[in-house]
């Protein structure tokens, strides 16, 4: 029945379409095609029937079907208010042999970031977990974080908001007045967790957990959050959470060339050109940060020479 939705949705955001029309694009009759419009407006939806057929008029601010509607990438939305964790529903439904699918929720309840440090997440924000089958090495699963952070800081420019990539797996906003080069204080407004299981030589499934203060008062975030709504107002979640999957999909799909994100990335880069603590498990290593190599490592340079950083806990330092 959801492929039927989306397939329905589809037809439908190009313009009218008739009843008649509709069901042999469908391959249902033209009473299931009454149903799936009555579905739609009970979701939410402002179905007009006219002359020239079904028009959508007005869409929900928010919804699984909200959402596939006008997106243009291939993705199930699976939408809950409310939620414990959408990365553990995507869990699930990976033990299930789903795939390509968005858990969306309006609220966390049992949310948890990097390291499982805290990660609040009240109703107004963008809780998504993106599920995919990628037919990659595990070596390759990091630069669906990077993916993940270029997708919310493209979206986030595009409502007004400078947001900045920080390694290996937050974006930030610069304090106002200040450049993502001066000293600073850095806000964040997201962050990703990505999760997989795999084999030797391919990914079984790679969960990307993206987590946006959206359409919060910065006051109910903790010390050193921003938000969207702080930045520039309310947002469109809708459209927003459009335009991240949808930039998403364009980098990872199977026929993309990952090499490419590290370019996107460093073009959104708050931590390239920093000096930068970085706590490893062989211990820290301080230095500025001068690039970023495939699959996601950065590159640092340090008073003892050059240092790869394949994972750790990176500190953006004032300049000395």
């Amino acid at each position: 029945m959801n492929e039927t939705r989306r397939a329905l949705l589809a037809a439908l955001a190009d313009g009218p379409v008739s009843g008649p029309v509709l069901a042999e694009q469908l391959g249902v009759s033209r009473a299931a095609v009454w149903k799936q419009v009555e579905a739609l407006r009970e979701e939410g939806f402002a179905v007009e029937s006219g002359d020239g057929g079904y028009r959508i008029v007005d869409v929900p601010a928010y919804g699984a079907a909200a959402i596939e509607f006008g997106l243009e990438a291939p993705y199930r939305i699976e939408y809950h208010d409310e939620i414990g964790n959408t990365n553990h529903r995507a869990r699930e439904l990976a033990d299930e042999g789903e795939s390509d699918v968005v858990v969306v929720a309006d609220e966390q309840t049992g949310s948890r970031g990097r390291l499982e440090r805290e990660w609040t997440a009240p109703s107004g924000g963008i809780w998504a977990s993106v599920l995919v089958r990628p037919q990659r090495p595990p070596s390759e699963a990091p630069m669906y974080t990077l993916a993940a952070a270029v997708a919310i800081a493209s979206a986030a420019r595009a409502v007004g908001v400078d947001a900045r990539i920080k390694w290996p797996n937050d974006v930030l906003v610069a304090g106002s007045g200040e450049t993502a080069e001066s000293t600073q204080t850095e806000r964040k407004l997201a962050g990703i967790l990505t999760e997989m299981e795999g084999e030797a030589d391919r990914v079984s499934w790679l969960v990307a957990g993206c987590g946006v203060n959206a359409n919060i008062d910065r006051e109910d975030l903790p010390p050193g959050a921003t938000s969207l709504r702080a930045e520039v107002g309310d947002v469109d979640r809708r459209v927003f959470l459009q335009r991240m999957l949808e930039t998403f999909y364009d980098l990872t799909a199977e026929d993309a060339d990952l090499d490419a994100v590290l370019g996107a990335w460093r073009e959104h880069a708050a931590t390239l050109g920093r000096r930068v603590r970085i706590e490893t498990p062989r211990g820290t290593i301080e230095g500025e940060a001068v690039d970023i190599r495939f699959p996601g490592s950065l590159v640092v340079q340090t008073d003892d020479g050059e240092e790869v950083v394949h994972a750790g806990d990176c500190e953006h330092l004032r300049p000395s």
